[in-house]
Parts: structure tokens; C-alpha cells; sequence
């Protein structure tokens, strides 16, 4: 299975979509408020050189595959759904 994480911020509207749509297909992720968190927010531009929101990270067999925003049929190839 895979390790979902989403960076995200509360007023993000794409942020939403993407919660919501793994919410729907079940997948279990963990969530990183990236506008109280500023250690999570450097960790987040270190890893894909964007600042903009949603970022979603999932490790699956030891790969590490980077979203930035909110791309449902891309999601929905990573995840295997």
C-alpha cells in the first residue's frame, strides 16, 4: 500500500478536491498544514522547488513519486485505483 502525504493549507480550494477525492477511494493519507508548519513548508519547496499548493507525495516500493496540484487521473495512476 502506498504512504500518502498531502501538503496543503485550509483556504486552498484544490487542496479540498484532492482530500476529498482520497477520502472517496478510501486511500488513507496523512496531512501537513503547510501555514502553521514552516519546518513542513521548507521540506516541501526543498522537495519540488514550488511553493504553490496542493503537493502530494506517495511512497510506493520504495519509490517516491511528487504531484504538485491536483491531477485526478494522474492520482488515480500512482494510486493504482
Amino acid at each position: 500500500m502506498a504512504e500518502v502525504t498531502v501538503y496543503s493549507t485550509p483556504t486552498c480550494g484544490y487542496c479540498t478536491m484532492a482530500k476529498d477525492f482520497l477520502q472517496e477511494k478510501g486511500v488513507e493519507y496523512t496531512e501537513v498544514d503547510v501555514s502553521v508548519d514552516q519546518q513542513k513548508a521548507q521540506e516541501m519547496v526543498e522537495k519540488t522547488g514550488q511553493m504553490g499548493v496542493p503537493v502530494i507525495i506517495i511512497k510506493k516500493d520504495g519509490q517516491e513519486e511528487v504531484l504538485v496540484g491536483f491531477d485526478q487521473v494522474q492520482l488515480t495512476n500512482l494510486l493504482g485505483l
